[in-house]
């Protein structure tokens, strides 16, 4: 009996010690904060199906919001309401990708394209036989995705292409939302739901050879509100067998800013601090809350940095004595510049996803905790 005891202990101990927190770029996290409504509706188009004005779909946000996680998770759902998903990031060699992963997951349900039947055979004094590839394959990509529709129309069953890191300097991006348009008006059943940062994004959306994109579903993923943060945070840790105190959770929250990366990494660093203990103290979590920071500076600050131009940087440097909000007459001000030159840079922030406008003249700077690592780094 003792040691079975011991045996159910050291299970347990085991269970507790598996983080449940995934700090890694694309992965699905256990619960996805503040994104529910966005979800919904994208499960709920491919529901609809064809005509559904969200099957075709654009998510935009800054580094860390989020965006390749709510693709993959839609991804992964898209089987239990009957459709087949591919995923690709906009890379060169992204439409032959698309086909052959389609015919990869669908296989069960297409005729394959890659067998060879008898063309002729000649009898003589030599016998010879001739093969002949079956169903060669078709002049323009357009069409060898047609082809493979019409196999999967045969099943009632539709095809959702995901692209993550858009970009609008890629020919075979444009290629795809072109085809697109084309399929959407044949009343194909195929979905496109996209996803990047606000700068390539503005980009490809005027883009003249992709105009119909404009009229696309947009979301653009920002911060989540502090109550989604906590229930993640609560639900995370318990469904994982531990338990958080009160304050500990009020801290991590105040830490995490909305910012769901942070999410991940503050809560993965802090079970990481004790992970055999049954619950988070607050030490584990002003522990987390240390390494994640680290984490962050690393993995998202110095790579937003190094993507602003020096007008981008004034522009920041002259917002960091306000507390909260600045209006960007005392930014144009601060640079010595007249209203129009800082709009220029206030527009260019925008579409990089690093600062937000507050409305009346106001902006702020958007990514958690970025603007005390300018203030830091630009000291």
């Amino acid at each position: 009996m003792q040691k079975l005891q011991k045996m159910q202990n050291e299970e347990a101990g085991d269970s507790m010690s598996t983080n449940p927190f995934t700090p890694t770029f694309g992965i699905v996290p256990a619960h996805m904060a503040g994104r529910e409504d966005v979800i919904g509706e994208l499960l709920r188009a491919l529901d609809n199906g064809v005509g559904d004005p969200n099957l075709v779909t654009i998510v935009s946000g800054a580094r860390g919001t989020g965006k390749t996680a709510l693709l993959s998770y839609v991804a992964d759902e898209a089987a239990a309401h009957g459709w087949i998903a591919v995923n690709v990031s906009a890379l060169p060699g992204m439409l032959d990708e698309i086909v052959q992963q389609t015919k990869k997951r669908a296989g069960h349900l297409i005729e394959s394209d890659d067998a060879v039947r008898i063309s002729s055979i000649h009898l003589g004094n030599i016998a010879e036989v001739t093969f002949q590839e079956q169903n060669a394959e078709a002049a323009t990509w357009r069409i060898r995705m047609e082809d493979l529709l019409d196999e999967l129309a045969k099943t009632n069953t539709g095809l959702l292409i995901t692209i993550d890191e858009v970009r609008e300097d890629l020919d075979e991006m444009i290629q795809v939302a072109s085809a697109m348009q084309h399929f959407l008006r044949e009343r194909r059943n195929i979905a496109l739901f996209m996803a990047g940062l606000p700068t390539h994004v503005s980009a490809l959306l005027q883009n003249k050879s992709v105009s119909f994109l404009r009229r696309a579903n947009y979301h653009d993923l920002g911060t989540v509100e502090d109550f989604e943060v906590a229930q993640a945070l609560t639900k995370t840790i318990e469904g994982a067998g531990r338990s958080i105190d009160e304050e500990a959770l009020k801290r991590a929250v105040a830490s995490i800013g909305g910012f769901p990366y942070m999410l991940q990494l503050v809560g993965y660093r802090a079970w990481e601090a004790s992970p055999d203990s049954s619950f988070l103290s607050i030490a584990d979590v002003d522990a987390g809350i240390s390494h994640a920071r680290i984490d962050m500076r690393r993995k998202i600050f110095d790579t937003t940095f190094k993507e602003l131009s020096k007008g981008d940087v004034r522009f920041l440097a002259a917002m960091l004595e306000d507390e909260g909000a600045s209006e960007l007459a005392d930014i144009a001000r601060r640079m010595g510049k007249k209203s129009n030159y800082a709009s220029e840079y206030k527009r260019r922030l925008i579409e990089q996803g690093v600062i937000a406008d507050r409305g009346q003249g106001l902006v702020r700077i958007e990514i958690p905790l970025f603007k005390d690592y300018l203030k830091e780094r630009l000291s």
